[in-house]
C-alpha cells in the first residue's frame, strides 16, 4: 500500500479502513520519524495528488509538530529539533513551495504546518529567514501565493510570542497592510491580510504609539468594513474589537472622526455575522470602561493618582447605540436554536454592559420601550420589553430601580404563564435577576405567594423554561435564607417546591439542563433552608440517597459511552445535593451516614467510575467529616485506601487537590484520633511535592496540609519537623525568585505564600500546645527573611497579608520571653501590622493586626 493509499484510508467513510489506515501511519511515524516527515511533505506538495488526501497529509504532519497540551508540545518540539537537518530543510522547502499551489487544501495545511515549525524554530534563533521568506511571497503577482503567505503570516503571529516577532513588527505590519489596503483588487488577499493583521495586533505597539503609522492602520480598517465582501467587512470589525480592547487609549480621534458611525451602521447591517461584530465592539467598549471604573475606584480608595482617561465612549453614544440595540431586540428567530449565538442575544448581552457602564443614565431612555411593548400582540415586541428591562437590573443605583421593580413584578409574573415560550423564559430569567439583584423590591406579603406559584409552575412548563425558574428559585432562597435562621418566607412553600423538583427529575429526560438544574435548586435549597425545614432536608436526603443507590445497582446497564456519561451526570448531582444536605443537618446526617459511606464506598470502587463522579464523592466525604467530626473515625479505615489512591493520582489533579484539602478535614475533626494515619499522609505528600507530573496548582494546599496535620497531633509533630521546614524553606526560595511575568504567575507566587505561611502558623500553634516551640527556633531568621520579601511585594494579596500578621503574632505569643526580641522589633514588622490596623473597623484583618500588636509588645520585655 502506498503512502498516499494510507492517506486516502485515513479519511475512508469505511471505519475499519479508517482503523488500519491510523495504525498504519502510526507504524510509520515511530519505525523512522524522519521518513515520515518526508513522505508527509511530499504528498502535501504533489500537485498531481488528490485534494483530500494532500490535505489529510498536511494536516498529519502539523500534528507531527504542534499539540494543545504544553508537556506534550515540549515533546514534539524536541523531537523535531533532533531530525537531521537536512532532512528538515527538505521538509520546510516542500511546505514553502505548497503555498504556491491552487488548490486551498494543501496551502492551509501547509501554512498551518509552516507556523507550527517557525514556533520551534524562531525561538531557538532558526529559520531565521522565514518571515523575509513570507514577505517576498506577497508582493508576487500570483493572488493565491499572496493569500496563502499572509495566511502563514496570521497563522505565526497567533502561534508564536508576540515579543520574538517584534523586531520585525514593522515589515510584517507593512506587508499586512499593503494586503489590506482598499487598492488590492482580490478581496480574498484583503481578508488573508485583515486576518494577518489581527493576529499581530499585540506585537504592533510600538507602531500604534506613532501617530501617523496608527493613521494608516485605521484607516485600513475602517475602509475594509466597506469592502463588497462579507468576509472583508468581518474580519475588520473583528479588528476593530480587538483594537479597542488592546489600544482604548488611543482611540479618541477615531472615535469622534470615523468608528462612531461605522458601528451604528455595521449593527443595522442585514448580514447577521457582520451585526454581530459591530454590536461586539460596543460589548468592548462597555467592558473597558466597566474595568477602567474599578481601576479608578480603586485608585481613589488607595489614595494613588488614576493614570488613565475614560472617555466615556459608550455614555457619548447612548442616543445612537441604545435605539440600535432596543430595535435589534426584536429580531429574534423563533426556529433558532437556543445556543445559537443571534443578534437579538447580543444586543442584549451589549445592553446589560451599557447599563454597567452609564448606571442611572441607561433607565429614562430604555423604560418607554418596555412600557410601549410590553403588553404588544406581537411577542417579538413583548419578549424584547422583557428582556430590556431584565438587562438594566444591574447598573444604575438601586434606589431608581426599586419603585419600577415593585411596579413591574406583578406584570413579569403574569408573563411566567405568556402562551409564548420565549416570553416566558425571558420573564423567568428576568425574575431570576430581580431575585439576585433587587430582592428588596419583592414584598413578601404581596408578591411572594403569586411569585412562588409561578416559578412552580414553570418547574414543569417546556425543559427551556424550567432552566431559569430553577435559576429564579436559587436566587430568591440564597438572598432571604440562612441555615441559622428559625424560619424564612419560603418555609411554607418549601416542601411543595422539593416535591414539584423531584417530580420533576424523576425522568431521564436532561433537554436544556433541565434536571441538572433541579438538582442544583434542591442543592440550593438545602444549604441555604432554615431550621424549621430541617425535616424536610431530612427526607430529602434519603430521597436522594434511594435514588443513588438505584443508579449504582443499575450501573452495569450502561453500555456505551453516551449512556455512562448521563449516568455520571446524574449521580455527580445527587452527591451533590447529599453534600449540602450534610453540611446543614450536621450531626442529625448520622442517622443516614452508614448508608451514605456504604454507597460512596461502592460507587468509589466500582469499575465505571469518572473522575468528576469520584470528585463528587470526595466533596461529599468532606462535608460527612466536618458534619460528624470525631465520629467520622469509624468510617476511614475504609475510606483510607481510596484517599491514598486519589492522593497518589497525579493525572487527575483536580481530585487529587481534594483529597489533600480531606487531610485537612480528617485532621481538623479528629484531631489526635489522626495520628495513626499522618506517616502516610506525610509520606505521600512529600513525595506529591517532588512530582514533576502533578499539577503546580495542588501544591499551595499540600504545604497548607502540613499545618493541618500538625495542628491535629501537636507535639507529636516534631517527628516532621525537620524535613517540613525544609521543604518549606526550599518553597520560600522559589516564591522569592519568582517574577511577576503575568497575573497567572502573581496569582500562584501568593497561593503558593499562603501555603507557606498557613504551615508556619498551624505548626507553631501545634507545637505550642504541647510545649515544644523551641524546635522552630532554628528556623525563625529564614521565616523572616522571606517575610521581608513579602512585604516588599506589591502583588501579595490580603489573605497573604492577613495571615503573615497572624504568624508574626503566634511567634510573638510563642517566644514570650525575649528569644525574638530583636526580630520582632524590624521596622517593617511594625510597618505590616500598621497596615492591618488601617483596614475598615470590623474586619478580620484588623482584629488580627491590633491582637499582632499586643502580642508583639508582650514579647519584647523592657
Amino acid at each position: 500500500m502506498s503512502f498516499a493509499e494510507i492517506l486516502s484510508g485515513t479519511i475512508s467513510p469505511n471505519a475499519n479502513i479508517r482503523v488500519q489506515a491510523t495504525h498504519a501511519l502510526e507504524a510509520a511515524e515511530s519505525n523512522n520519524f524522519s521518513q515520515y516527515l518526508l513522505s508527509l511533505a511530499q504528498e502535501l506538495a504533489n500537485e498531481s495528488g488528490q485534494d483530500p488526501v494532500r490535505s489529510a497529509a498536511g494536516l498529519a504532519l502539523k500534528n507531527t509538530l504542534s499539540a494543545r497540551d504544553e508537556s506534550r508540545q515540549i515533546q514534539y518540539s524536541q523531537r523535531w529539533l533532533q531530525v537531521d537537518e537536512a532532512v528538515r530543510e527538505q521538509v520546510k522547502q516542500s511546505v514553502l513551495a505548497t503555498l504556491a499551489s491552487q488548490s486551498r487544501f494543501a496551502t492551509t495545511p501547509a501554512a498551518q504546518t509552516i507556523a507550527a515549525i517557525t514556533a520551534i524554530e524562531l525561538p531557538q534563533g532558526q529559520w531565521p529567514d522565514i518571515i523575509s521568506t513570507l514577505l517576498q511571497n506577497v508582493s508576487a503577482a500570483s493572488a493565491s501565493l499572496r493569500v496563502a503567505s499572509l495566511q502563514t503570516i496570521g497563522f505565526i503571529c497567533e502561534s508564536i510570542d508576540p515579543e520574538i516577532l517584534t523586531s520585525q513588527g514593522n515589515t510584517i505590519l507593512t506587508a499586512v497592510i499593503q494586503g489590506a489596503n482598499s487598492e488590492e483588487p482580490s478581496q480574498d488577499v484583503r481578508f488573508a491580510a485583515i486576518t494577518a493583521l489581527y493576529n499581530s495586533l499585540e506585537f504592533v505597539r510600538a507602531n500604534f504609539e506613532n501617530d501617523g503609522e496608527r493613521n494608516v492602520i485605521m484607516q485600513t480598517v475602517c475602509e475594509a468594513t466597506q469592502s463588497p465582501s462579507t468576509n472583508v467587512q468581518v474580519a475588520a470589525f473583528e479588528c476593530l474589537v480587538r483594537i479597542m480592547q488592546l489600544y482604548y487609549d488611543k482611540m479618541g480621534f477615531y472615535m469622534e472622526k470615523a468608528l462612531y458611525g461605522l458601528t451604528v451602521i455595521g449593527m443595522k447591517h442585514e448580514e447577521e455575522k457582520i451585526a454581530l461584530q459591530a454590536i461586539e465592539f460596543w460589548s468592548t467598549v462597555c467592558d473597558e470602561e466597566i474595568e477602567l471604573q474599578i481601576e479608578e475606584d480603586d485608585a481613589r480608595e488607595f489614595g494613588r493618582e488614576f493614570e488613565r482617561h475614560n472617555f466615556r465612549f459608550a455614555k457619548t453614544a447612548l442616543p445612537q447605540v441604545l435605539p440600535t440595540l432596543l430595535f435589534l431586540l426584536t429580531k429574534q428567530d423563533e426556529d433558532a436554536d437556543e445556543d445559537e449565538w443571534n443578534v437579538s442575544m447580543a444586543a442584549a448581552t451589549c445592553l446589560s454592559l451599557l447599563a454597567q457602564t452609564i448606571g442611572n443614565d441607561i433607565v429614562a431612555p430604555v423604560i418607554p420601550f418596555v412600557e410601549q411593548n410590553i403588553r404588544n400582540p406581537d411577542w417579538h415586541y413583548r419578549e424584547a420589553a422583557v428582556m430590556s428591562f431584565g438587562s438594566i437590573l444591574e447598573g444604575p443605583e438601586s434606589s431608581v430601580l426599586n419603585p419600577l421593580v415593585s411596579q413591574a413584578l406583578p406584570v413579569l409574573i403574569e408573563m411566567v404563564k405568556d402562551n409564548e415560550i420565549q416570553v416566558k423564559d425571558s420573564a423567568a430569567w428576568t425574575i431570576g435577576r430581580v431575585c439576585d439583584l433587587l430582592v428588596e423590591c419583592i414584598q413578601m406579603d404581596v408578591h411572594l405567594h403569586n411569585l412562588v406559584s409561578a416559578l412552580v409552575s414553570g418547574l414543569e412548563d417546556n425543559p427551556r423554561i424550567v432552566a431559569n425558574c430553577c435559576w429564579a428559585i436559587m436566587n430568591l432562597t440564597e438572598q432571604i435564607g440562612g441555615t441559622d435562621a428559625e424560619t424564612y418566607a419560603l418555609s411554607p412553600y418549601f416542601e411543595g417546591i422539593i416535591t414539584t423538583l423531584m417530580r420533576i427529575t424523576e425522568t431521564n429526560v436532561n433537554e436544556n439542563n433541565s434536571r441538572t438544574s433541579a438538582y442544583e435548586t434542591m442543592a440550593t435549597l438545602a444549604s441555604s433552608g432554615p431550621k424549621d425545614t430541617y425535616p424536610v432536608i431530612a427526607k430529602l436526603g434519603v430521597a436522594i440517597l434511594d435514588r443513588l443507590d438505584s443508579t449504582i445497582a443499575n450501573a452495569n446497564q450502561t453500555v456505551n459511552a453516551d449512556d455512562r456519561l448521563v449516568l455520571g451526570e446524574l449521580q455527580s448531582n445527587l452527591l451533590n445535593v447529599l453534600s449540602n444536605v450534610a453540611r446543614t443537618l450536621g450531626r442529625q446526617i448520622s442517622e443516614i451516614s452508614d448508608r451514605i459511606m456504604t454507597s460512596v464506598l461502592r460507587l468509589l470502587g466500582s469499575s465505571s467510575k469518572q473522575s468528576v463522579v469520584a470528585e463528587d464523592a470526595f466533596l461529599l466525604v468532606g462535608a460527612l467529616i466536618t458534619a460528624l467530626e470525631s465520629d467520622f473515625a469509624r468510617y476511614l479505615e475504609s475510606f483510607s485506601p481510596f484517599l491514598y489512591n486519589a492522593l497518589q493520582n497525579h493525572e487527575e489533579y483536580q481530585l487529587c487537590s481534594i483529597a489533600v484539602g480531606l487531610i485537612g478535614d480528617i485532621c481538623r475533626a479528629l484531631g489526635q484520633g489522626a495520628s495513626p494515619y499522618c506517616d502516610q499522609f506525610m509520606n505521600i505528600l512529600l513525595r506529591n511535592l517532588e512530582s514533576d507530573v502533578l499539577q503546580r496548582d495542588v501544591k499551595p494546599g499540600i504545604l497548607s496540609c502540613f499545618g493541618d496535620i500538625a495542628l491535629a497531633i501537636g507535639g507529636r509533630f516534631e517527628t516532621y519537623v525537620e524535613v517540613s521546614f525544609n521543604v518549606l524553606m526550599a518553597a520560600c526560595t522559589l516564591s522569592a525568585n519568582t517574577q511577576a511575568i503575568d497575573y497567572d504567575t502573581i496569582d500562584y507566587n501568593n497561593a503558593l505564600r499562603l501555603g507557606i505561611f498557613e504551615a508556619f502558623v498551624g505548626i507553631t500553634q501545634g507545637l505550642k500546645s504541647d510545649g515544644k516551640t523551641q524546635l522552630v527556633l532554628p528556623y525563625i531568621q529564614d521565616v523572616f527573611g522571606f517575610m521581608r520579601v513579602v512585604v516588599g511585594d506589591q502583588n501579595r494579596s490580603e489573605e497573604v497579608t492577613k495571615t503573615m500578621i497572624a504568624l508574626i503574632g503566634d511567634l510573638a505569643s510563642s517566644f514570650s520571653n525575649g528569644e525574638l526580641r530583636e526580630p520582632l522589633q524590624y521596622e517593617w514588622i511594625q510597618t505590616l501590622i500598621k497596615e492591618g490596623r488601617a483596614n475598615p473597623r470590623g474586619s478580620y484583618i484588623r482584629d488580627i493586626a491590633r491582637w499582632a500588636r499586643d502580642m508583639v509588645k508582650q514579647a519584647i520585655p523592657g
